[in-house]
């Protein structure tokens, strides 16, 4: 079978005989306001996190990247940041954070934070300043202020937004400000939410400030950047209008108003603007990604142009300059962007050699319980990625997607839901497990870098059922309902069975811990960490067994080649790995297995049968020859 070329993923720093460790890492994401709560307060902290270090030490990972914990009004969830170089008091203070790296990197785990550069919150002192001074000031240059399109010097109009565009969220991606004199004024830029203003970043004040956040964080020893919205911040000149929807291009499946990457958009108006730009006329259906693009340029329909704040060119310059910072210091820090780009081969300029180290793929997460889906996405990441000399990465579940287990539980395993309430359709639990389980060992083992989401490896479930007065993501308030929201992937981690909120604030040493800021199913009582540990079968212990094969095998700097068995026309998935053939069966008939090799992992006590010579649907296996 065809032997697809693969980067190799020990490559090492110049210099340097040593691999660079990101090549290969398996990163695992904390969304700390649900990991866990060390002060009894109902939020997830940092000092929650320090505590249970251990466990991930013990899990088998590389890494931990940590979601938004900045100085933050909390608008969208940490990623409206008002100071990036604060912690927020919901998680804690600086010195709080200098513990965990430090117990991070005394168990030998590399710590990825978050950097939201695209834009700040609306009370970040800069846009504070901004809003005060005149038009035309540094300090509006900051920021991207325009007049009105219809704007005539000294003549009080302005009252056309200056242009068409529109926000990842729906709506006019406008707010006009008032100025000092009471009138209204000048309007400014906010691709996602009024309370998350877009940085200048042909400013040359912007370009340096964010420099300095790198550097602070770099100098506080944090080894690398999840770069949010890592295709924006440079726009085309002149602003031109664009008949496109902004969600098109952010991994939107349906329009409008998909929520994007951490971010949704705040119920309240900003408080300083006093009329807003007039709702666009709604996108028409058929104007969706395609991958098919006769420049080279962004997947968009070609009903309409590309993008003109997305994927421009010029904000390969911002990560090359980036790249340059991360050099002065040892250790191969990297970044990671999180980049709605097609195809894939447009998403491997993030990751040339003078760039960022990785970019998520977005299309194997996308691909669902499908075995022609999965195989295609595999072979168009590996290519593109090669093409650069870059590894790619593996990812099933994030905090802005319905959990795995869940979507692939389905009656259509290849959907992606926004969200699921108790009125929905819901999941066979069972099967989605077992083919969440299977899934698993299919990402764990192909070359490159695997991202995990907090509680995938207890085989958690989505809380499809969290009652309307309980829900917290403000999608849900703003389409009254309609989209589900994000909460349900967001539910705070059982620790301890037995325990309050299933031992979410283990860690508290007080008396009696509030409960948890989210509601957990009684299904998390049994998923619990503590009723796993040691318990053969158990999805933590098969993520323990499978890690530390791909850690044996070194299958995260192997090879890729497509076995013979491999049939994705019938469901089965199949490839080796170095001397590891890993073989997932996503049909529905029990597939035949290949004479001489052994099971080393099974993603379940049942997945072989008649004598160990069939795979039953929906599990996986890893065979090594005997």
């Amino acid at each position: 079978m065809e032997r697809i070329s693969v980067p190799n993923s020990s490559v090492p720093t110049p210099g340097s005989s040593i691999p660079a460790w990101w090549a290969s890492a398996v990163v695992y994401q904390v969304y700390p306001r649900s990991f866990a709560d060390a002060n009894g307060d109902g939020m997830g902290d940092l000092r929650g996190v320090t505590a249970h270090l251990d466990h991930l030490h013990k899990l088998g990972v590389d890494a931990v990247w940590l979601s938004p914990f900045y100085k933050s009004p909390q608008a969208d969830a940490g990623y409206d940041v008002a100071d990036y170089r604060m912690v927020d008091p919901l998680f804690g203070t600086l010195a709080d954070f200098d513990e965990m790296l430090q117990k991070a990197h005394g168990l030998g785990l590399k710590v990825i934070v978050d950097l939201v550069p695209n834009h700040t919150s609306d009370e970040h002192a800069w846009f504070q300043e901004a809003l005060a001074a005149p038009p035309g000031s540094r300090e509006r240059d900051r920021y991207m202020f325009r007049p009105g399109k219809d704007s005539v010097p000294g003549s009080g109009k302005g009252d056309l937004a200056p242009n068409n565009w529109k926000s990842i969220f729906g709506g006019p991606a406008w707010t006009r400000v008032t100025e000092a004199d009471g009138k209204p004024g000048e309007w400014y830029l906010h691709l996602f939410d009024t309370k998350q203003p877009d940085l200048n970043w042909d400013n040359a004040e912007v370009r340096e400030e964010m420099r300095s956040v790198l550097r602070f964080w770099l100098d506080r020893g944090v080894d690398g950047f999840r770069v949010d919205v890592a295709h924006g911040m440079v726009k085309e000149a002149g602003l031109p209008d664009w008949e496109g929807s902004a969600a098109m291009v952010e991994g939107a499946t349906e329009l409008p108003g998909e929520a994007h990457g951490g971010h949704t958009e705040a119920e309240e108006p900003h408080r300083a603007h006093a009329a807003a730009a007039p709702q666009p006329a709604a996108v028409a259906d058929s104007a969706v990604i395609t991958a098919d693009t006769d420049d080279d340029h962004q997947a968009v329909s070609p009903l309409y142009p590309p993008s003109p704040f997305f994927d421009q060119d010029g904000v390969h310059e911002i990560y090359r300059d980036w790249h340059r910072v991360l050099a002065e210091y040892d250790g191969d820090r990297m970044m990671v962007a999180e980049a709605w780009v097609e195809p894939a081969e447009r998403l491997a300029r993030y990751v040339r050699p003078d760039e960022m180290q990785q970019a998520f793929n977005f299309d194997f997460l996308l691909a669902g319980w499908d075995a022609g889906r999965t195989a295609a996405a595999i072979e168009d990441s590996l290519r593109a990625a090669a093409t650069v000399g870059a590894t790619t990465t593996w990812v099933l579940s994030n905090h802005d997607t319905v959990r795995h287990t869940t979507r692939f539980g389905l009656k259509d395993p290849t959907t992606f839901p926004k969200g699921i309430a108790a009125e929905d359709e819901q999941p066979d639990a069972g099967l989605g497990l077992a083919r969440a389980r299977a899934a698993t060992m299919v990402s764990l083992a192909l070359p490159g870098s695997a991202y995990l989401y907090q509680g995938e490896e207890l085989g958690l479930p989505e809380h499809t059922t969290v009652p309307a007065e309980a829900r917290q993501d403000p999608t849900f308030f703003r389409t009254n309902g309609i989209e589900r929201g994000r909460d349900g992937c967001r539910v705070p981690l059982p620790w301890e069975a037995a325990e309050p909120g299933y031992g979410f604030a283990s860690a508290f040493t007080g008396r009696t811990p509030a409960a948890p800021w989210l509601p957990q199913p009684e299904a998390f009582g049994e998923l619990a960490a503590d009723r796993q540990d040691g318990v053969d079968g158990s999805t933590l212990e098969l993520y323990r067994a499978a890690l530390a094969l791909r850690k044996e095998h070194r299958l995260g700097a192997g090879s890729f080649r497509w076995a013979e068995v491999h049939a994705p026309e019938d469901g089965v998935l199949a490839f080796h790995n170095g001397d590891v053939l890993v073989i997932a069966n996503m049909g529905l008939a029990p597939a035949t297995l290949p004479a001489g090799y052994r099971v080393a992992v099974a993603s379940a006590e049942e997945a072989v049968t008649g004598g160990a010579r069939k795979l039953a649907p929906n599990s996986a296996v890893y065979l090594v020859a005997v």
